[in-house]
């Protein structure tokens, strides 16, 4: 992980119940990104995200998509690298940030890579993110993009069973809107069903295309 990310990185301990690693600088596994590359053996990546020790595992939850019907998360991304991100889209700054940076490396990443990843986005802000808003907003970023949504109690639930602390609102500003404080960090589970890794706001797109690679070619084992 770049020196430079790791003070923001660190700042989402509190929300882990385990702890963040740096990734080696000792280059790539063999000559090939995530080519075999197993959990003995990572610290030959370099990764640019931060190493989540112990690893989470991918919550088993179920919301509503922006076309009306259940998603079941762990069943419909089965043997997909998911990339989850908790926000919503009236968030004025880290939310289409991440989106944009995730958008566009995927679009910078050879097909055969980027077709192995699903993006689901989860809103924080249910009142406001219908389904249609929801979907109106995802699509100005990449049109396969995954939104969710649901009751508040359902929201809270699936961000406690991702490791999460619920988002907040804050009080309610003078003209009546409000913001959403929530997790600022895209989870990305590999196909273990395990987030090995997580990515904070201020990863660049070249960082995100340095580490697709490596995520869609990693086979994880047991220490």
């Amino acid at each position: 992980m770049n020196s430079r990310f790791l003070p923001r990185t660190l700042l989402v301990l509190a929300a882990l119940p385990g702890a963040i690693e740096p990734a080696s600088a000792q280059g790539g596994p063999s000559d090939k990104p995530g080519g075999g590359l197993t959990r003995a053996d990572r610290v030959e990546a370099t990764y640019r995200g931060g190493l989540v020790s112990p690893p989470l595992a991918k919550p088993d939850f179920a919301l509503t998509d922006t076309s009306g019907a259940r998603f079941d998360l762990r069943k419909q991304t089965q043997g997909f690298i998911t990339l989850l991100f908790f926000g919503y889209a009236n968030c004025p700054d880290m939310c289409p940030t991440q989106m944009l940076v995730v958008a566009r490396a995927l679009k910078s990443t050879p097909p055969e890579v980027a077709k192995q990843f699903r993006v689901v986005f989860v809103t924080t802000d249910p009142d406001r993110d219908t389904p249609a808003a929801l979907r109106a907003w995802l699509d100005h970023f990449d049109k396969s993009f995954i939104g969710l949504t649901g009751t508040q109690q359902e929201i809270d639930a699936a961000q406690i069973a991702s490791n999460l602390a619920p988002a907040k609102k804050t009080p309610m500003l003078p003209n009546g809107g409000y913001a959403v404080g929530h997790a600022a960090f895209i989870l990305a589970y590999t196909r273990d069903n395990l987030a090995h890794v997580l990515y904070p706001v201020g990863i660049k797109t070249q960082d995100w295309i340095h580490d697709l690679p490596y995520l869609a070619g990693e086979t994880w084992t047991k220490p």
